[in-house]
């Protein structure tokens, strides 16, 4: 069975990356933080090894939003693209909106929900975690 090809771009289509494989996981974010930098009520995103991303075009304007926290986004459009942090230097989350098929993958547990909006009820299939879930020692 051929590798699963997860395509993806700005608004603009000046930064477009290809993921190789499935992604690691798909999550609602409620934090305060990513509400800023998409400007919405809730950010969705996919968690993918690094090792399988690509930049195709284009390349990321980045910020560091707190301490080793870094939000990448398109110069040219405002696009939010992706999620960094030096605590998870294998992974990159992708915003689920910049996918070309984002209907293909869905939520399947939400974090921060300690800060969730309270009028906002969103259908998970999965669970729902009041910080970071805490990744139990092998």
């Amino acid at each position: 069975m051929p590798e699963s090809i997860l395509r993806g771009h700005c608004l603009c289509k000046a930064v477009q990356y290809v993921v190789t494989g499935e992604p690691l996981w798909c999550a609602h974010c409620h934090c305060g933080d990513c509400r800023r930098h998409t400007g919405s009520a809730v950010a969705t995103f996919i968690g993918v090894d690094k090792e399988r991303f690509t930049l195709t075009a284009g390349e990321f304007g980045t910020i560091e939003s707190s301490a080793g926290v870094y939000r990448s986004f398109c110069s040219g459009c405002g696009t939010p693209m992706a999620y960094q942090a030096d605590e998870l230097p294998g992974e990159i989350h992708l915003y689920l909106g910049t996918l070309e098929r984002p209907d293909e993958i869905p939520a399947t547990l939400e974090v921060f929900c300690r800060e969730r909006l309270p009028w906002l009820q969103l259908a998970v299939d999965g669970p729902s975690f009041e910080g970071l879930p805490v990744q139990e020692p092998s």
